[in-house]
């Protein structure tokens, strides 16, 4: 995508997203209402795929690749997740971290990471909800995704798309070190 035309959606993507943030100036930053509005939208995107694969895909069936043989809402879980990472690492990086100077690469490595950590979160609330608590697959996964939503936004925040101020804090404080 050309520079122009990522700018030019990225205008109007703030554009569409700020017009709804007024009623909510006093309770959340610009910052976190994007976030949640971006995350919520790839979220909903996350729950639809789930939804869809699983009943139309898997159709309540194990997928056995001949080595490994996986639970229907496992398997969902690794077919969407390639699509919602991508969906989600644009949303976040071009729309609502894009204040951060960290290169792409090190903000693709780190959402990775942070997605890494959150899959395996939702890993382990599907396989305890749905095989100990046996809480229906749809509902035990949006009920999860709930959860790591929090997770997402704080290292997100701090860590995947660090905001420049806090580059410069650091970059400040390592001066400062290195003087005494």
């Amino acid at each position: 995508m050309t520079t122009g035309l990522k700018k030019n959606l990225q205008e109007k993507i703030w554009k569409f997203v700020d017009f709804f943030y007024p009623p909510f100036h006093r309770y959340f930053s610009l910052l976190f209402f994007r976030y949640g509005f971006m995350g919520g939208l790839n979220l909903v995107i996350d729950w639809i795929l789930y939804y869809l694969i699983y009943h139309f895909i898997f159709r309540g069936n194990i997928w056995d690749l001949g080595f490994v043989a996986f639970t229907p809402h496992i398997a969902t879980l690794v077919l969407k997740w390639p699509i919602t990472f991508v969906t989600g690492f644009w949303l976040q990086r071009n729309i609502t971290f894009s204040q951060s100077n960290l290169t792409q690469g090190k903000q693709f490595f780190r959402y990775f990471a942070v997605t890494m950590c959150n899959t395996f979160l939702v890993y382990g609330g599907l396989k305890c909800f749905v095989d100990f608590f046996h809480i229906m697959p749809v509902l035990s996964y949006i009920m999860i995704s709930v959860i790591s939503v929090f997770f997402s936004y704080f290292f997100n925040r701090y860590f995947s798309f660090q905001p420049i101020e806090d580059q410069k804090n650091k970059s400040n404080e390592n001066a400062d070190n290195n003087q005494e």
